[in-house]
C-alpha cells in the first residue's frame, strides 16, 4: 500500500530527489502548482468535466463507474509513465482525494511504490499563504534601479546564473512590469507565484544579501508581499544609465515586437491618452508601419522615463550608488566588482 505524507513530512523529503506528480487535469496544473511538478494527469478536461457532470447529476457511484471505464481503457500507458520517473515519487490532487488515491492504489498494485500528499494542493496552498505571512526574511537587499531598457532584468539573471543571490520577481510572475510586459510571456497568477516567491525566499533565507528590481507592488496579474517591497525601501540602492540607443536596443532584443504587432498595438492604446497628441500619434504610426525602434523611443522619452523619474522621487539622491557604462557588459562587470568589493 501506499504511504501519505503531510506538509511537514513532505517539507523533509523533498530535498531528497523525491519528484512530484500533480494527477490533476492539464489546466488545473498550468494554472497553479507545486514548483517543480510534472503532470501525469488521471482525467483529461474532458474526462474530468464529464464525470464531475455525473456526480452532480446523477450519483457518485454513477460518476465512480465511468471514472473507472475512462482510467481502464489507458492504464497501461499510464502507469509506464510512473514506472519510467527514478527514485520517490509523491502524487497529489486538489486535496488529497479520489484522483491521488486511485492513482497511488494503482501503482501499488503494479509495485510501483508512491507517496500521496495529504490535503493535496489545497493544504500545500494553505502551507504557502501563511508561511509567506509569518517568514522572518533576514538578508538585506541591494535593489538595482534605473530607466526602462538598461537591462536590470538580463543582468541580475545572467549573475543569479553565476550563483548569486537574486529574486527574480519578474520572471516568477511571467511579466515584465511594463504595459506591454505580458507580450510573448506565458503570465502567472498569484498562486503561482507565491510558491515559486517562497521557494526561492526559503533558499535564500540564510545569504547575507538578497537582489532584486526595484518592481512596484503589482507585476502583471500579480502582487508583491509588504514585507518584500520593505526590505526594498529599506535597501541599498544602486541605479544603472546606460545610452538611450542601447536602452532601445535591448528592449528591441527582448520583446521581439515584430513577432506580436497586434498586441503591441492593442496594449499602447492603454496608454496613448497618458502621451502628448502629435507623439502618441507618431507612435501609433510607427506601431501600424512595423518601425519599430523609433516607437521604442519616443516610449521610452516620452512615457516611460517621465515614469521612472516620478518614482525616483521616493529616494534621496544620495541613496543612489550610479553605475554608468556604455553596454549592458560593461553595467554587469562594475555591478559583480561592487558586489564583491561589498560582500565577502
Amino acid at each position: 500500500m501506499f504511504q501519505d505524507l503531510s506538509i511537514t513530512e513532505w517539507l523533509e523529503r523533498k530535498d531528497k530527489e523525491m519528484t512530484m506528480i500533480d494527477v490533476r487535469s492539464p489546466s488545473e496544473y498550468t494554472d497553479s502548482s507545486i514548483p517543480g511538478s510534472i503532470n501525469i494527469p488521471l482525467f483529461d478536461d474532458e474526462e474530468r468535466a464529464e464525470v464531475g457532470t455525473i456526480y452532480t447529476r446523477i450519483s457518485v457511484e454513477a460518476a465512480k463507474e465511468r471514472g473507472l471505464e475512462i482510467v481502464s481503457a489507458k492504464l497501461p500507458r499510464f502507469i509506464r509513465q510512473f514506472a519510467d520517473i527514478e527514485g520517490p515519487k509523491t502524487v497529489f490532487c486538489w486535496r488529497g482525494g479520489m484522483r491521488s488515491r486511485t492513482t497511488a492504489t494503482l501503482l501499488s498494485l503494479m509495485d510501483i511504490h508512491v507517496y500521496r500528499l495529504a490535503g493535496g494542493y489545497r493544504d500545500y496552498r494553505k502551507w504557502v499563504v501563511s508561511t509567506l505571512e509569518s517568514l522572518d526574511f533576514k538578508p538585506n537587499a541591494l535593489v538595482i534601479h534605473g530607466n526602462t531598457g538598461n537591462g536590470k532584468t538580463a543582468i541580475l539573471r545572467n549573475l543569479q546564473a553565476k550563483g548569486y543571490p537574486v529574486i527574480d520577481l519578474e520572471g516568477m510572475a511571467g511579466h515584465r512590469g511594463s504595459a506591454f510586459g505580458h507580450i510573448g510571456l506565458q503570465s502567472n497568477n498569484q498562486r503561482m507565484f507565491d510558491s515559486l516567491l517562497l521557494e526561492e525566499l526559503l533558499r535564500l533565507q540564510h545569504s547575507e544579501y538578497i537582489m532584486l528590481e526595484a518592481e512596484s507592488r503589482r507585476i502583471g496579474k500579480v502582487c508583491v508581499p509588504d514585507f518584500i517591497l520593505s526590505k526594498k525601501d529599506h535597501g541599498r540602492h544602486v541605479k544603472l544609465e546606460l545610452p538611450l540607443e542601447v536602452r532601445v536596443q535591448n528592449i528591441l532584443d527582448d520583446y521581439e515586437p515584430w513577432k506580436y504587432p497586434q498586441d503591441c498595438i492593442l496594449d499602447f492604446q492603454k496608454i496613448r491618452s497618458k502621451i502628448h497628441v502629435p507623439i502618441a500619434a507618431e507612435i501609433a504610426e510607427c506601431l501600424e508601419h512595423g518601425i519599430y525602434a523609433r516607437a521604442v523611443e519616443l516610449l521610452l522619452l516620452h512615457y516611460y522615463d517621465k515614469r521612472y523619474a516620478y518614482s525616483e522621487k521616493n529616494y534621496a539622491e544620495s541613496d543612489f550608488i550610479t553605475i554608468t557604462a556604455n553596454t549592458m557588459e560593461e553595467a554587469e562587470q562594475q555591478l559583480e566588482q561592487l558586489l564583491q568589493e561589498s560582500y565577502h
